[in-house]
């Protein structure tokens, strides 16, 4: 029985879809008028294992995520850079592409675009203004009318009483009560604008997703997501503005990711304080962040660092240390060998996507092929190591080719060093060796440990790594006597 943490009803529910197997997921994605930062990162990666995990499950999972690529900071961008407004988010969109392949981050079965839905977000409009839930005001906006949807604030925990107060008087005269928001803005000279009833505009932020989930999805979702930022007003809008048209439940579980903090602070673009995916994965490989963003419960503040990253990478290397020595031989049958983690796991991913205590399972799991291993029981190790890469992917981990990730130490490739220049150094050091130079085949390895790249010698031969080269020579001085 999987259960998830409803924001709704601040409590774990059992998950039970509204039509299984078939589960109807929307998440709101990005607003693409500059590059994804990794708040945005955690958000993608998040949502990406809890459709992963749901597909293992047996579920078939309809899973759509929204482009924002039309509203202010788009226009703003587009006119800072002197450049058209569709060129520039079709810019980022494909960077978005990017990075989220870049992160293993599987595409959404749906991913519409608001630009794309004007004639729905327009019907929307008309319907709520048909049933006295919306009004034009004399500019030309169309507004909700806040006042006419009871239950307001139920999922952001807000009073309106309390919210009202606090509500700067005289802001928008055109409004009947000040909580009220926009679902079509009347063009200013200069914006894109399409036509409507009410004349030429845009849609506002709050219609977009409303009209886009219920055109992909239909009209009742299982789960709704976002980043924790979107409770209010975002996704209570949406409540407001599509249950007053359906008058029935939007969303059976809303689910919200944590933020991503630096220095205990949000990260985010208007704070200046963010770290965009492609600016981590110059130094890091990408499945180091994943593995960042994975190791801590999505519900969670996640603290970004270096130092939490470097971490990263050490996990990573215990399980890619583990599994070459195995073969990659996938097959049904590990699972039964398995058994006990396979049920462990399934008991920590049915917890609310408890992704911490199942990297926890896997650890052990990685423990016990490495006894089988030194017990000589090739065949039971072969086994688990199946079982491993499985469970692993469902996370969207531990993938890649154990010698490849651990050669690179869990960075990028350094640009002055290639493969090639490293092999050959290595086999100057061996020969040097040979010949008795081992003045010379140390300077050799102690020429690679400074531009980051480890050896490790074994009867095999030697194996190398690329490593921090602060924190290799770091580590070798505590080896020196």
């Amino acid at each position: 029985m999987i259960r998830i943490y409803n924001t709704l009803t601040r409590q774990k529910q059992e998950f039970v879809p509204l039509h299984p197997p078939v589960v109807a997921m929307y998440v709101c994605g990005m607003t693409v008028y500059d590059y994804c930062h990794v708040g945005h990162a955690r958000v993608m990666v998040a949502f990406d294992c809890i459709a992963r995990y749901l597909r293992f499950r047996g579920y078939q999972v309809r899973y759509v995520r929204n482009i924002t690529d039309i509203d202010d900071k788009i226009i703003q961008r587009a006119r800072a850079r002197n450049q058209d407004w569709r060129q520039l988010t079709q810019e980022f969109i494909d960077a978005m592409h990017e990075d989220a392949e870049q992160l293993a981050v599987e595409p959404p079965d749906v991913e519409p675009r608001a630009t794309e839905y004007m004639a729905e977000m327009i019907n929307l409009n008309d319907r709520l203004i048909r049933g006295q839930h919306a009004y034009v005001s004399t500019t030309g906006d169309v507004l909700f009318s806040v006042r006419s949807f009871d239950g307001y604030g139920r999922l952001g925990r807000q009073n309106l009483d309390d919210l009202r107060a606090g509500a700067r008087v005289g802001v928008d005269e055109e409004k009947k009560d000040p909580l009220d928001f926009v679902l079509w803005k009347a063009a200013k000279v200069g914006e894109p604008f399409w036509p409507s009833p009410w004349g030429n505009g845009r849609p506002g932020w709050h219609i977009e997703c409303s009209a886009m989930s219920m055109c992909c999805l239909g009209e009742q979702l299982d789960l709704h997501g976002g980043g924790g930022d979107l409770v209010f007003p975002h996704h209570e809008n949406e409540i407001a503005q599509s249950e007053a048209v359906t008058h029935k439940p939007f969303a059976s579980t809303w689910m919200h990711v944590g933020f991503v903090n630096v220095d205990d602070v949000k990260m985010s673009k208007s704070l200046g304080n963010f770290f965009t995916i492609r600016e981590v994965l110059e130094i890091y490989q990408p499945e180091v962040l994943r593995y960042f963003i994975v190791c801590s419960h999505y519900r969670s503040p996640l603290n970004y660092s270096n130092v939490h990253l470097d971490q990263a990478i050490i996990a990573l290397e215990r399980f890619y240390q583990t599994l070459q020595q195995v073969p990659d031989e996938p097959s049904s049958s590990h699972f039964e060998a398995g058994a006990v983690w396979v049920t462990r796991f399934i008991d920590a991913m049915d917890d609310d996507f408890n992704t911490p205590e199942a990297l926890s399972v896997l650890f052990d799991l990685a423990r016990e092929i490495n006894r089988a291993v030194k017990a000589g029981d090739s065949a039971r190790a072969n086994a688990l190591g199946g079982v491993l890469r499985r469970l692993g992917g469902i996370l969207g981990l531990l993938q890649a080719d154990p010698a490849t990730f651990l050669k690179s130490g869990g960075l990028q490739k350094a640009q002055d060093l290639s493969e090639g220049a490293i092999e050959a150094l290595i086999e100057q050091r061996r020969l040097a060796k040979k010949e008795g130079r081992f003045t010379d085949a140390d300077a050799i390895r102690k020429e690679l440990l400074e531009k980051g790249i480890e050896l490790e010698d074994s009867r095999q031969g030697t194996r190398w790594r690329r490593v921090s080269p602060e924190s290799a020579l770091a580590a070798d001085c505590v080896r020196q006597p």
